[in-house]
C-alpha cells in the first residue's frame, strides 16, 4: 500500500460531489433513512431573469434550507417569504414535520423569526465578529 498524499487547494467540485455521495450513503445506512431528495425553488420575472431562489433538501422527516437569496432590487417585496412558503409546502408534502436552516447574525435572523423560526443553537465568532445562528421551525 502506498503512502497517503494530502492535496490541499481551493474548491474541487469533483471532490465535493464524491464526499457528498459517500457521506449520504453512510448516513442512510446508519440512520435507516433512504429518502434524501434535493429541493429548489426559483422566482423569475417575465423575462426569465432570476429574482431569487432557494436550495436545500429533505431527509429523514426534516427539511433543510441551505441557500436562500433575493436580488437586491427585489428585497422587501415578499419574495423571500414566498420562496420559504413554497419550500415549506413542498417539505410538508414530502412528509416532513420540521425545517432547519442557518443564518449569520448580519444576514436575516429577524426575517426568519417573523416567519416562525426559533433559535436552537449558535456558533459564536463565525465569521469573526458575528455569529452563525441555527434555526428550526416545526411545521403544522
Amino acid at each position: 500500500m502506498s503512502e497517503p498524499r494530502f492535496a490541499v487547494g481551493d474548491a474541487d467540485a469533483d471532490l465535493a460531489e464524491r464526499l457528498d455521495q459517500e457521506i449520504s450513503a453512510f448516513n442512510a445506512a446508519a440512520s435507516g433513512h433512504h429518502d434524501a431528495r434535493l429541493l429548489s425553488v426559483a422566482v423569475r420575472g417575465d423575462d426569465g431573469d432570476l429574482r431569487g431562489g432557494l436550495y436545500g433538501w429533505t431527509w429523514g422527516g426534516c427539511g433543510y434550507v441551505d441557500l436562500l437569496w433575493v436580488r437586491d432590487d427585489q428585497r422587501g417585496l415578499g419574495l423571500g417569504a414566498g420562496l420559504l412558503a413554497a419550500a415549506e409546502a413542498e417539505i410538508r408534502r414530502r412528509g416532513c414535520d420540521r425545517v432547519a436552516l442557518s443564518t449569520h447574525s448580519f444576514q436575516a435572523p429577524g426575517f426568519y423569526a417573523r416567519l416562525g423560526y426559533t433559535e436552537c443553537g449558535r456558533t459564536p465568532g463565525y465569521p469573526r465578529g458575528h455569529d452563525d445562528i441555527h434555526l428550526l421551525k416545526h411545521l403544522p
